[in-house]
């Protein structure tokens, strides 16, 4: 017997149209040079329709990758339903890879038209000859009349977006019907090897929307402003803006300037409620923003693991702790949120609550989680105690990478995603990652978890940062190594902080090594780069 629903493609026209006929006053503002520039949904909804005009002339083809090369602003966002909406694909370069690997990325895709931020020109422009799909760049002019604004080339390939969109006819979109339509690419940023693209369906978008309006995921909804940090090339902001579309959230678009002098300042004066970064953001903002008056709600973190002394110092300084999420581009990426379980909330202390807080929580709603022996394959047990791989499935987790077979060893026989990151799950399904598979170190036979170890370096009042490596030892195989950030004005010893290590970890854990550093190095999305850090260290050994 079947169902007598009505088969309704699920695709973004249904996010557009919604925002279009019921948040036509609602604002979307973005930071620039020389103020905000605030418009209506209404307006954006028009501007949006003629940019898919826009794209009819340039002779997109039907199924055509439209790239961006742009910070958070509301331009992007008008590319981020244009092409969609018109059955194009969105594919948004990370303006943080090497050069390389922007060319590769765009020759991979086989980009038709690049939509880039006036003041980024000097870095795509230069790698234009070798995209070698690329027909237009189109100039958004984000640079507000500043007399150091980027030259534009003298080049019949250059564009102006305004000028464009002012005599372009509105799309009347409508042309999904097939929700398995290609909406938008994505590329990881390659830490081992050329980057791999993830292609998001319409489908997978529009659920994935649905899922970040959830009261136990992020809970985004009509009367929240949205301060998106998180890059819109970074996994499409995490989803973030295509939430805010869907439920009515107004919008504020940091643009280029993430200082965490500006960030905090549109915290405060636009009354941001809902706020997402990585946690290297939140480090900046804190010492600007606590104390001060707001209407924050919820701070999420995310991109690489928050620590809990962070987490646990917003929540004195600033009055909420930061609520971690955990994905992955292959995962759209919300996959778990570390919201409190009422029972929990009910039935633990303080203490145990915040270590509550430090894990990457539950999975959301529709994603199915497993632990298994990455040797194996085994499914193993949640009990708070078991580690293996992470691996995960659902209606918005990829299947296999965009004309990549390198990729096939990370999905399992049975269809889940192997994400590599160790974990254990609690009985009611809180996730704790303890390391990536590749990142572990064996000492002796027994495993050492570099992310525990740098959790508990981290809780040193003297500390920023740390990551933990291996080196080699001829005992032992492996051993931790410890690279270390202090906060302006510490000292500190490697004595000092095993001696401050010491009752909090176990004994064999203890780093012979510690080397303290300026800064950690990061990958082009903010997380520790420990392939950089392994090279810079490569001559180190122990006995």
């Amino acid at each position: 017997m079947q169902g007598l629903m009505q088969d309704v493609p699920l695709s973004l026209d249904i996010i557009f149209n919604r925002a279009e006929q019921l948040w036509p006053t609602k604002r979307l503002a973005t930071a620039t040079p020389s103020g905000l520039e605030v418009v209506t949904f209404g307006a954006w909804a028009e501007r949006t329709r003629r940019l898919g005009g826009v794209l009819d002339d340039l002779g997109v083809s039907e199924d055509g990758r439209v790239a961006t090369f742009a910070w958070n602003t509301a331009r992007h966002l008008e590319l981020y339903f244009a092409a969609p909406c018109t059955g194009r694909v969105l594919h948004t370069l990370n303006i943080r890879l090497f050069a390389n690997q922007i060319t590769y990325i765009a020759n991979h895709a086989e980009d038709e038209v690049v939509f880039a931020d006036r003041s980024l020109l000097p870095l795509l422009w230069p790698l234009i000859d070798e995209c070698k799909t690329v027909r237009h760049v189109v100039v958004m002019d984000d640079t507000a009349g500043r007399p150091d604004a980027p030259e534009l080339p003298s080049d019949p390939r250059v564009l102006d977006y305004e000028e464009l969109l002012a005599t372009a006819s509105p799309h009347p979109f409508g042309v999904v019907t097939d929700e398995s339509t290609a909406a938008s690419m994505c590329y990881t940023s390659g830490t081992t090897g050329d980057p791999k693209g993830v292609v998001y369906s319409h489908r997978s978008v529009v659920l994935h929307s649905l899922s970040i309006l959830l009261a136990d995921t992020l809970a985004v909804g009509e009367r929240d402003v949205v301060l998106p940090v998180v890059p819109m090339f970074h996994v499409n902001a995490w989803g973030l803006c295509q939430a805010a579309v869907m439920g009515g959230a107004d919008v504020v678009f940091p643009g280029a300037d993430l200082s965490p002098e500006a960030i905090t300042r549109l915290i405060v004066d636009e009354g941001v409620t809902l706020a997402a970064g990585v946690p290297t953001i939140w480090m900046g903002v804190l010492p600007h923003l606590a104390g001060r008056p707001h209407k924050l709600r919820r701070v999420v973190g995310g991109g690489s693991a928050v620590p809990r002394s962070l987490s646990e110092t917003y929540r004195a300084e600033v009055g909420l702790p930061i609520l971690q999420a955990w994905g992955m581009t292959e995962t759209s990426p919300l996959a778990t949120v570390a919201f409190t379980r009422s029972e929990r909330a009910a039935s633990t202390g303080e203490e145990a609550l915040a270590d509550l807080r430090a894990t990457q929580g539950i999975p959301s709603p529709l994603v199915e989680l497993r632990i298994a022996d990455p040797e194996s394959g085994e499914r193993l047990p949640w009990d708070g105690a078991t580690s293996g791989e992470v691996q995960v499935r659902g209606p918005w987790i990829a299947r296999q990478y965009y004309n990549d077979p390198r990729g096939d060893a990370q999905f399992s026989a049975d269809g889940w995603l192997r994400t590599g990151d160790v974990g254990v799950v609690s009985p009611d399904g809180y996730v704790r990652l303890v390391d990536r598979t590749k990142d572990l170190i064996k000492s002796g036979g027994e495993w050492i978890s570099s992310v525990d170890l740098e959790n508990e370096i981290m809780g040193h009042p003297a500390v920023a940062e740390a990551a933990v490596i291996a080196v080699p030892s001829e005992r032992w195989m492996e051993r931790p190594m410890a690279c270390v950030v202090l906060e302006e004005g510490q000292e500190l010893t490697a004595d000092e902080l095993r001696a401050w290590l010491a009752p909090r970890v176990a004994k064999w854990w203890l780093p012979e090594l510690v080397e303290f550093i300026d800064a950690v190095p990061r990958t082009s999305v903010g997380k520790f780069s420990k392939k950089d850090l392994r090279a810079r260290f490569s001559d180190r050994r122990v006995p």
